[in-house]
């Protein structure tokens, strides 16, 4: 009896723990199938989705809600490569916080959240403002932590462009530069390491090389990945130029995996 009582015990602990883990975001943040899985994890107020494909450093993310393309793009990207995708559950470039609204790619550190945050908000009381950069900085490591890829790993992140932004407006922040005649100046790559620079200018795409800090810290994700030595890279096309993105994507796998 006393033997088939602890049995009994130790079943139940088992399946207690087994449902807190499966309530809990140890889990949702660690996903480790080899098939592709899905879970989620929550930055600023806002939820990302998140998508494994197999076993791969690789980690990817599309932060712009009204880029649509970009996420088509990386919607179509994580079903054929291995890595993790992250969604930004959004409709709209900026996202709800508080009582105000925010650039989720301008809150990767502490003094682009400042500014951020005052660009909407501009008569937040010191305290409410320093509350809320208070509660960012929190959450932010726990995001990062996830986010960024191993040491061998590349993060890239998924942008699309409006009438008046292109590469040129890149070239003063860029360290070498790789320009195409045969190529839109609204599509190119950004990325943070010099031999992968090298590897991308023999392709036929734009490519800029930025592995300086050359302006202040503006919060954005580029910014942050450049501080930590992370391999990053900007995959930026024009919106609705869904097949161009794909391509540039299927490139940087060739090339850079």
């Amino acid at each position: 009896m006393f033997k088939n009582n602890n049995k009994k015990s130790l079943y139940f602990i088992f399946i207690i723990f087994f449902i807190t883990c499966l309530s809990s975001n140890t889990l949702a943040f660690e996903p480790k199938t080899k098939h592709n899985s899905k879970t989620f994890i929550n930055f600023a107020g806002v939820k990302y989705n998140l998508i494994q494909n197999g076993i791969s450093p690789n980690r990817y993310i599309w932060l712009h809600g009204d880029e649509k393309t970009a996420e088509m793009a990386l919607i179509h990207h994580i079903k054929n490569y291995n890595g993790i995708a992250f969604f930004i559950d959004n409709k709209t470039r900026e996202i709800p916080y508080k009582s105000t609204i925010v650039d989720p790619n301008r809150i990767f550190s502490r003094n682009g959240t400042y500014h951020a945050l005052r660009k909407f908000q501009p008569s937040w009381a010191p305290g409410t403002l320093k509350k809320a950069l208070d509660e960012i900085d929190l959450e932010r490591e726990a995001f990062l932590n996830i986010l960024m890829p191993p040491k061998e790993g590349l993060l890239i992140a998924l942008h699309n462009n409006f009438r008046g932004y292109n590469v040129m407006n890149e070239e003063a922040n860029s360290q070498q530069t790789s320009i195409k005649k045969s190529q839109n100046l609204r599509d190119f790559i950004i990325c943070t390491d010099l031999n992968d620079f090298k590897k991308l200018a023999e392709g036929p795409f734009n490519v800029v090389l930025q592995n300086k800090t050359t302006i202040a810290d503006d919060g954005s994700l580029s910014w942050e990945a450049l501080r930590r030595g992370v391999r990053y890279l900007n995959v930026e096309t024009r919106l609705g130029y869904l097949t161009q993105q794909k391509k540039m994507l299927k490139f940087i796998e060739e090339k850079l995996n």
